[in-house]
């Protein structure tokens, strides 16, 4: 069994935002994958799959970015889920725009939906994959940055990275996390070049 959490805000204020790519990616996945209809769950948005003969669970908590870590705590909980089970995607400022990385522990780089997660599963070794938006150059403009919507211009690399996390997604349920990463890697960049 497999949780798939996507970070974000709740609410079409928050929609298009930097901050919530990892809505956005859940989404994608369940378009591509074919799940049910979401439901409300654990005080998030939840939807349940097999694919590939692995119990895939989607999760997109609706407790806001901070809070995060209540929903996804009480499905690992309800699942009895170990933190290796469990895959968060996420913004990530230390990234440049359409590179992808995928970690497992370590530290939270001040994300505070991971702040939250971590302290409700009581560790940090859950896998992230971080998806970059970039840094607005100072800290001071972080906040009005991740919470601003991706420029049109951005919309083809955000657009081509969703498709490419949501196509190759067996490779990361079959614990090939690298092969995954190289290909949505190859892909994002060939979609670019096109």
């Amino acid at each position: 069994m497999i949780l798939l959490v996507g970070l974000g805000n709740p609410g079409k204020k928050y929609e298009k935002n930097r901050h919530n790519i990892g809505f956005m990616t859940i989404d994608a996945i369940a378009d591509e994958c074919g799940f049910p209809a979401m439901r409300h769950k654990f005080q998030g948005e939840l939807s349940e799959k097999n694919v590939g003969g692995i119990k895939v669970i989607l999760l997109k908590p609706q407790t806001f970015m901070n809070e995060s870590g209540q929903s996804v705590g009480a499905a690992a909980k309800f699942y009895k889920l170990k933190p290796e089970q469990i895959y968060v995607f996420h913004d990530e400022l230390d990234l440049d725009p359409a590179k992808v990385r995928l970690k497992t522990g370590g530290g939270n780089a001040g994300h505070n939906g991971l702040k939250s997660i971590q302290a409700h599963l009581g560790t940090p070794d859950f896998h992230r994959i971080r998806q970059g938006i970039g840094h607005p150059g100072h800290k001071d403009r972080v906040h009005g940055y991740v919470l601003s919507d991706f420029a049109k211009s951005e919309q083809n690399w955000v657009e081509d990275e969703l498709r490419a996390l949501s196509r190759y997604l067996p490779l990361l349920l079959d614990g090939r996390g690298e092969d995954y990463m190289s290909k949505v890697a190859m892909d994002i960049q060939n979609e670019g070049i096109k």
